[in-house]
């Protein structure tokens, strides 16, 4: 039996009594600290789709959380496991792009697989915490490595949000920020608002400003001008899936961070779990892109509309960056450096 203390700052535990899955409403931050205690298919699946959970390995882990506590729900009949795997499918259909929710989905299935219906609960339960302590000693290792890249003083631009709140505990684009603040290490970051959901303007600015780190928020447009000025000296992300060449799907504006980055000679890091490798996927061309609602462009978070009524809004989630334009990705297993051939890791 594996065991785990959750903290009040993990976004994603499993309630007291093992019987829901317990989640931070990411889509209430900075202004409102909510959590949400959810129990049913529909509730799950609208979390990942309206964001309340988001980063690929939060997703894992809720993922994982989800298929136990759901497994509860099923009578032990000879229809457990087709019924499992459907509600298995309904969660992936949420999010398509976020490899991890399909890894971790798959991982429980193949589990349950092995066992009779009597014996899966406990046991996919036990297995979403271990994924979950799994995660943890991740970050901390992503967080390790990209530290050992930086220098005291160093600023270094963010994108989206890639902290505890879209992992567990350091994360993974955020991991070297917020071990250097625990380690008393003077780092800079410019945080990008991150259009349109503002991820980095309610995620990002709030862990680094909370964890003592000095934090410049700034438009997404701005990136260029300041690498322009040599005021950034890395560029770290996280990131949704990676194909096999080292492509990488992000949230939409990493491609313009990393052309600019590239331009200006500023060092530009991926930070992911080797759980994010699609090995089956063999560049960024077969990665499937969710297009958003194209009101979150014009209506989201706005006092009133900031567009003509009528006007097409396009808000594709996630764009890709190529291989070449990554200096390297950076894993649990150690630091990458192209040219890539992530099948073999």
């Amino acid at each position: 039996m594996h065991e785990l203390k959750y903290k009040k700052t993990d976004s994603v535990q499993l309630s007291d009594d093992r019987t829901s899955v317990v989640i931070i409403d990411q889509t209430l931050l900075p202004n409102k600290l909510e959590y949400l205690t959810l129990t049913k298919a529909d509730e799950m699946y609208e979390a990942i789709k309206q964001l309340r959970v988001r980063g690929a390995p939060a997703i894992g882990i809720f993922a994982a959380y989800a298929m136990a506590v759901l497994s509860k729900s099923i009578p032990s009949g000879s229809g457990f496991m087709a019924e499992l795997e459907r509600l298995g499918e309904y969660l992936v259909s949420s999010r398509p792009t976020a490899v991890n929710l399909s890894w971790a989905v798959s991982r429980q299935l193949a589990l349950a697989k092995t066992l009779s219906p009597e014996a899966v609960p406990e046991a996919l339960l036990d297995e979403a915490v271990k994924i979950h302590l799994d995660d943890i000693s991740t970050c901390m290792a992503i967080a390790e490595y990209g530290l050992s890249l930086l220098h005291e003083g160093d600023t270094v631009l963010t994108h989206c949000n890639a902290g505890a709140l879209a992992t567990s505990r350091y994360g993974t684009g955020l991991g070297a920020l917020l071990l250097g603040a625990e380690r008393g290490i003077k780092l800079k970051a410019f945080v990008d608002e991150t259009r349109p959901l503002l991820q980095g303007a309610r995620l990002t600015a709030y862990e680094l400003k909370n964890a003592g780190v000095d934090v410049s928020l700034i438009c997404d447009n701005m990136a260029a001008y300041f690498m322009s000025k040599g005021m950034i000296n890395a560029v770290f992300v996280g990131c949704d899936r990676v194909a096999a060449n080292g492509d990488t799907a992000n949230k939409i504006g990493t491609l313009g961070a990393a052309v600019a980055a590239k331009h200006f000679g500023v060092p530009f890091y991926v930070c992911c779990p080797t759980s994010t490798i699609d090995i089956n996927c063999k560049s960024g061309d077969d990665i499937v892109i969710e297009e958003r609602d194209g009101s979150e462009v014009a209506e989201l978070y706005y006092a009133q509309r900031m567009a003509p009524e009528g006007i097409i809004c396009r808000s594709p989630a996630f764009d890709v960056t190529p291989s070449e334009l990554i200096t390297a990705i950076i894993t649990e297993r150690g630091i990458l450096r192209g040219p890539y051939d992530l099948k073999t890791i």
